[in-house]
């Protein structure tokens, strides 16, 4: 059977509230900046249900025997927030994921071109082969910048089946791409958009996720 994209649209109320904030164009830096944090959190804890490695042990209770499920710590994980607008999301993933790697890559659009280019990466050489990636960027919009992080993460030997990206705001232009590049791959957003505008921005989205978070 051929692998297909899956995207997931969590129905969760406190996503759809944080989205409604984030998008409102009078929503001030500071408040945007929770709401990308909520969103962040929420997003992380819908795409981890049934991604995190477990083991299945047995603990002793105050009153007896009980079966125990931990988190397998021998498995590593990662977040990879994608510079800048991705540490808006970070806060949040690191509340549900305390003792993962962080791991950065930026990458600066082309405003005539739409093209990315990457002025940041601090990946390792490899990674271990069964790492989990949790990659968080706010938009998902032309495609471009995302397969350029999907590229050098499978060049160091990252499986797409492990990864998870989340994302605010997906138009579908970004997902055709992904999902013909990348068809392992699984993604949440807390909305998929009408589209792109003629500079490259989703429509309605949200504004620069970038500029709105850090106020500039």
């Amino acid at each position: 059977m051929a692998l297909q994209l899956r995207v997931y649209v969590p129905p969760h109320p406190l996503i759809k509230h944080w989205l409604g904030v984030a998008r409102d164009a009078a929503t001030p830096s500071v408040l945007f900046r929770s709401a990308m944090t909520e969103l962040g959190r929420w997003l992380t804890y819908e795409a981890i249900r049934d991604w995190l490695p477990v083991v299945e042990t047995s603990i002793e209770t105050p009153l007896g025997s009980s079966a125990a499920t931990f988190i397998n710590p021998e498995i590593p994980v990662a977040i990879v927030p994608i510079l800048r607008a991705g540490l808006a999301l970070l806060e949040g993933s690191q509340a549900l994921l305390p003792l993962a790697s962080v791991y950065h890559i930026g990458f600066v659009r082309n405003e005539e071109t739409l093209e990315p280019s990457c002025y940041l990466n601090k990946f390792p050489e490899s990674f271990n082969a069964q790492t989990r990636i949790l990659v968080s960027e706010p938009m998902l919009a032309t495609g471009g910048t995302m397969l350029s992080a999907m590229a050098e993460l499978t060049q160091r030997g990252i499986d797409p089946a492990l990864v998870r990206i989340i994302s605010v705001v997906a138009a579908p232009q970004a997902l055709q791409k992904l999902a013909e590049a990348y068809p392992a791959l699984t993604i949440y957003t807390a909305t998929i958009d009408e589209g792109l505008n003629d500079q490259g921005f989703i429509v309605p989205g949200l504004g620069d996720a970038g500029d709105r978070t850090f106020g500039t």
